[in-house]
C-alpha cells in the first residue's frame, strides 16, 4: 500500500512539473508581444533596440533556433516557401534598399508579419503596399517538434495545446 501511495504522489508531481515546464514554455505570440515597441537600432541585437535580423534572432532564439546574424543570410537558410503557403512562425523577406534582401520579419498569420522597423518593434500587414511591392521570399526554419512548442500546434494547424 505505502508503494502505491508513493508512486501516486511520484506521478503527480512529475505530471505537474511536466505541465508547468511546458505552460513556462514562451510561445511565439508571447515572445513577440513581449518587445513590441522596442526601439529600433541599427546593428541591435537586444530589448534596448532591434534591427530587423536582430529582432528575428532574439525570437528564435528563445526557441532553441540559431539564425544567421543578418538577414541576407537568413533567407538563405531553411525551405522555400510561396507566399500562399506561409504559416506563423515562417520568415518573410524584403528588399527594401534597391540592392537584394535587405528586411526580414517572422509572419504571425492573418496577412500580418512582426519586424523591427525606423517605428520599431510592430506588426504590420503583407498586403501593405510598401512590403507588398518589396516582398522577395519567405524561408521555413522551424518544422515538426520544435514547430509545435513554438506556436502550440501541429503543422496542420491542429492546436496541440491541450495534450
Amino acid at each position: 500500500m505505502k508503494k502505491a501511495v508513493l508512486s501516486f504522489v511520484a506521478l503527480i508531481m512529475f505530471l505537474t512539473f511536466s505541465t508547468s515546464a511546458f505552460a513556462s514554455t514562451p510561445d511565439l505570440d508571447s515572445a513577440i508581444k513581449k518587445v513590441i515597441g522596442t526601439p529600433y537600432k541599427y546593428g541591435g541585437t537586444t530589448t534596448a533596440g532591434f534591427d530587423c535580423s536582430g529582432f528575428v534572432r532574439h525570437i528564435f532564439n528563445q526557441f532553441d533556433v540559431k539564425l544567421p546574424r543578418t538577414s541576407k543570410t537568413q533567407a538563405k537558410i531553411g525551405t522555400k516557401v510561396d507566399k500562399s503557403d506561409l504559416r506563423p512562425g515562417d520568415l518573410v523577406f524584403f528588399n527594401t534598399s534597391g540592392k537584394g534582401i535587405s528586411h526580414a520579419g517572422i509572419y504571425v498569420g492573418d496577412g500580418k508579419f512582426a519586424h523591427a522597423s525606423s517605428k520599431g518593434v510592430r506588426y504590420t500587414e503583407l498586403s501593405e503596399s510598401y512590403y507588398a511591392k518589396r516582398y522577395v521570399t519567405a524561408r521555413r526554419v522551424v518544422t515538426g517538434e520544435d514547430y509545435m512548442a513554438m506556436v502550440g500546434e501541429d503543422e496542420e494547424g491542429e492546436d496541440v495545446a491541450g495534450e
